[in-house]
């Protein structure tokens, strides 16, 4: 019953995601499904649950979503959870979100291993990929040197400004490091944000000329 259910939503989610840019995709929710096994490795969590927020978590992102759809709710409400689950997984989803440093704390251990697999997908390597595949897809700036990043904001002024996509890492992926919950979060993203920082560093060397 609980494999036709992951069966069914891994189905309506995948066509939502393939018309996502490369930073949303659906090889975004496969690595996220990946960390979220890893961090399970260590960490007591309903599997079945998790999976499910992660399939959804993305789906009805402001970012994309058409306002007149919710695609998260439809989706959910064809499944044949039970209202507890379904109620879960709202939770977890509401709680995964950065929102420019405003989320809401996750309430359950599924939500801090979902909050930390979808940040562990945010930094390192990929989220450096990932990083450039969104502010090119939105026309921003590869980097602007003079722009100062911002400590405090607002969830709407994090959407709205067009901020270059090096900023983005000091308004949000250089925090996540400190900010993960699970101990195997926290070892995984060390090794990905010393990588980070050795990008900037050698980006920064590049564009002032002196590499």
């Amino acid at each position: 019953m609980t494999e036709d259910i992951i069966i069914k939503c891994r189905l309506e989610v995948k066509k939502i995601y393939d018309t996502f840019d490369a930073s949303h995709d659906w090889q975004h929710i496969e690595r996220v499904l990946a960390n979220a096994k890893r961090i399970m490795a260590k960490e007591s969590a309903d599997p079945f649950i998790v999976e499910l927020a992660i399939l959804l978590h993305d789906v009805s992102d402001p970012k994309y979503k058409n306002e007149a759809l919710d695609p998260e709710t439809e989706i959910l409400e064809s499944l044949g959870l039970t209202l507890q689950q379904k109620r879960r997984i709202s939770e977890i989803i509401r709680q995964v979100s950065f929102k420019g440093g405003n989320g809401e704390a996750p309430s359950s251990i599924e939500a801090e291993v979902v909050q930390d697999a979808d940040r562990l997908d945010a930094i390192g390597a990929v989220g450096i990929a990932r990083t450039f595949a969104y502010g090119g897809a939105k026309g921003r700036k590869l980097y602007d040197w003079e722009e100062k990043p911002r400590s405090e904001m607002s969830e709407q002024e994090y959407r709205d400004k067009p901020t270059s996509s090096t900023t983005h890492f000091y308004e949000k992926l250089l925090l996540l490091k400190n900010r993960m919950n699970t101990d195997a979060g926290r070892q995984i993203a060390d090794e990905r944000h010393q990588f980070m920082l050795s990008f900037l560093e050698q980006l920064k060397k590049e564009t002032d000329g002196n590499a």
